[in-house]
């Protein structure tokens, strides 16, 4: 029997991928998350074979708690399942340790694959982030990372190179400080930065600040 993880911020999500693996006979849920944190506190109390981790998820989230999970499990296998399949964030979260990326656009029967060929030790991509990587291996285009930020995302951005903290962006923005740091993560994701330094020296180079 499998044991699984499932960690998705959103419940109707984490029941509906429950209700999959009701259908099998050799995959089963043994710990819910739907934050970074209860991934971490569930990993040490539950009895887990395979993560299955959204990559958008209240902090720690994204590359960090794959990072943290590895860390602290390294021999766990995580299998990131989420609506964002662009080759820079597979790629990166691949680099940290990931053993899977599956994209929720895909065929159910396709997850039960991932979960079953990631806990036998192997790697798996689907066929549909198989071929963008390949595109995008094979006719790389210049594209300044930022460009491929969300409008909201690129605000978050500029308000933090300026020294913003989180509080003060909601408060502006109007928005929780959740969705910031939400936002805030996603665009280090997206963008390939590991720190602030990394953030104020692109925003100042792109001429992002204002």
């Amino acid at each position: 029997m499998i044991r699984v993880l499932i960690a998705d911020d959103h419940m109707i999500v984490r029941e509906g991928v429950k209700q999959l693996f009701n259908l099998t006979l050799d995959i089963v849920v043994t710990a819910e998350a739907n934050s970074g944190t209860q991934v971490l506190q569930q990993l040490q109390e539950k009895e887990v074979d395979v993560a299955l981790l959204d990559i958008n998820m209240p902090a720690p989230n994204g590359l960090e708690l794959i990072r943290l999970v590895k860390a602290s499990h390294p021999d766990l296998p995580v299998l990131i399942f989420s609506m964002h399949n662009e080759s820079h964030i597979v790629v990166n979260a691949l680099k940290v340790g990931a053993t899977g990326y599956c994209s929720k656009n895909g065929d159910p029967k396709l997850l039960l694959d991932a979960i079953r060929k990631v806990h036998a030790g192997q790697r798996y991509l689907d066929a549909q982030i198989s071929e963008s990587m390949a595109l995008a291996s094979a006719f790389p285009e210049e594209v300044a990372p930022h460009t491929l930020l969300s409008k909201r995302e690129r605000e978050v951005l500029s308000m933090l190179a300026k020294g913003m903290s989180i509080n003060e962006i909601s408060t502006l923005l109007a928005i929780s400080n959740k969705t910031v740091s939400t936002h805030k993560s996603n665009l280090m994701d997206k963008m390939s930065l590991t720190n602030f330094a990394d953030l104020f020296r692109y925003a100042s180079e792109h001429g992002l600040i204002g």
